[in-house]
């Protein structure tokens, strides 16, 4: 009897903690139907991943993963407001409640998992830390630059990297640290330093859009670190953690399955039931997240699936000109694997 009463007892703390744990889980997301739209934190000026045009309309791959958000919750995917943050702002902004979600080409590593207060819930981009010079300094690989001033920002995984990587190697090089964007481009680009380093993708954005002649800079081949680039929110809220996890998800999916933001409406009769879920003719996923059963259908209608994302924003036909590589589909030989949307 008394085990009995026992497991009866610990089966009510556990239902209670769960009641617990869900009612603190909705928070972000019940503030953001409250104010009626998202509030997502990108990058300063980042071509490809977050950019403001001269009329202040943005545009990126991680301004598209806000927007598709945006899509799912509201049905609308211009439903989202953009608040540029530089890499020692963005952590405290989005623990402050500033931001809902960060999606601003930000490392996945273990220490801000554990100890910023956030979450990382999906991959956006693979990337990798690599070198940027100008042609005229006659230097073809990144352990060619023995001494060399490196232009880099503080407060990022790139400047610890850059010192790891020196020190494994045996080089020496003078670090040029300086804090926005803007100005640590613009003092590559004047000359104060021989080369620029951050992810490679940020790399190639940097020369397309920013570069007096961009054919007159090169981007090394080495590649010196794992960059995971990440959605993160706030721990402790898990609802709005799995809606911008299934979300990205979805649009994974999609394009496994061959859904595209064009073709979407020819596969409402589709026998395949991953989409038939995906789309919502077969109710369910949608009242797990909390949101309607159409969330993955309208992110892919107005927004699009991970590849259209991908080419249309750093695509080998976009000035970026980047090779899907890591960032295919896993049956394509890369890492994008969406878990079953069941």
């Amino acid at each position: 009897m008394k085990v009995r009463i026992l497991l009866a007892a610990g089966a009510a703390v556990v239902a209670a903690a769960g009641f617990t744990a869900s009612a603190q889980a909705g928070a972000t997301f019940d503030a953001v139907k409250q104010r009626g739209f998202i509030q997502c934190g990108v990058n300063t000026s980042l071509a490809g991943f977050a950019l403001p045009d001269s009329q202040g309309k943005w545009t990126g791959i991680d301004v598209d993963t806000c927007r598709a958000l945006a899509a799912a919750v509201f049905g609308d995917s211009e439903k989202v407001k953009f608040t540029p943050l530089n890499a020692q702002v963005r952590f405290t902004a989005l623990q402050s409640g500033e931001v809902d979600v960060l999606a601003r080409n930000t490392t996945y590593s273990l220490s801000r998992d554990t100890s910023l207060g956030l979450s990382f819930t999906a991959v956006n981009f693979y990337d990798g830390q690599g070198f940027m010079v100008n042609k005229s300094l006659g230097v073809a690989s990144a352990k060619d630059l023995n001494g060399a001033t490196i232009c880099v920002q503080p407060g990022t995984t790139t400047e610890l990297n850059l010192t790891d990587w020196f020190r494994a190697n045996k080089l020496d090089f003078k670090p040029v640290v300086i804090e926005k964007l803007e100005d640590v481009e613009a003092a590559f680009f004047s000359g104060r330093c021989d080369a620029y380093t951050t992810d490679a993708s940020g790399l190639a954005g940097t020369r397309a859009a920013k570069a007096p002649t961009p054919d007159d800079y090169i981007i090394l081949p080495e590649i010196i670190s794992k960059e995971p680039l990440a959605i993160a929110v706030r721990q402790g809220d898990d609802q709005w953690a799995d809606i911008t996890r299934w979300v990205f998800f979805a649009q994974v999916q999609a394009e496994e399955s061959g859904v595209t933001s064009a073709n979407i409406d020819s596969f409402a009769d589709s026998p395949d039931p991953t989409i038939q879920r995906l789309l919502g003719k077969t109710p369910g996923m949608g009242e797990a997240l909390g949101l309607p059963e159409t969330w993955a259908y309208n992110a892919i209608k107005q927004v699009g699936n991970y590849g259209e994302m991908f080419e249309r924003n750093v695509g080998e036909k976009t000035p970026l000109g980047l090779k899907r590589g890591l960032n295919a589909l896993w049956t394509q030989g890369g890492l994008q694997y969406a878990p079953p949307i069941r």
